[in-house]
């Protein structure tokens, strides 16, 4: 009965050891992920409206710092507002946009601030499938 107890105390403290809170960083990375696969769902749905497609491209890399201004932009754009779907993802946006500039501000290090490579992204190749 003892060996039980000690072998769930262990168990117990090493899943406690692995349940660390989120950083800052882990928390914007997760979040720009979780905004640029919203909008490639809205962009790619059968019921987008037209003025979806006007929305201003959206890829975040936040060690950019011009993601900053990308998402101001992006939060202040004037069209769709009448769509529920991008006034979520702007609403996500802004949430990402606050979390950068107050909770994270001394956390984040931005490794450049090349615009160009936000509007114009070098994606990694998409490997072929391998036929068998």
């Amino acid at each position: 009965m003892k060996t039980l107890l000690s072998l769930m105390a262990l168990l117990s403290a090493a899943l406690f050891a692995n349940a660390a809170p989120p950083t800052c960083y882990s928390r914007v990375l997760s979040l720009s992920k979780e905004i640029m696969e919203s909008f490639k769902e809205l962009q790619t749905s059968k019921d987008a409206d037209s003025c979806v497609e006007t929305l201003p491209r959206l890829y975040l890399d936040i060690h950019n710092y011009c993601v900053l201004a990308k998402l101001r932009d992006f939060v202040a754009y004037p069209r769709c507002e009448r769509v529920l779907e991008v006034s979520e993802l702007k609403e996500k946006a802004r949430s990402l946009y606050t979390i950068m500039i107050s909770y994270c501000r001394r956390d984040l290090v931005f490794l450049t601030d090349d615009c160009s490579a936000l509007e114009n992204p070098v994606l990694p190749p998409i490997e072929p499938a391998i036929e068998s």
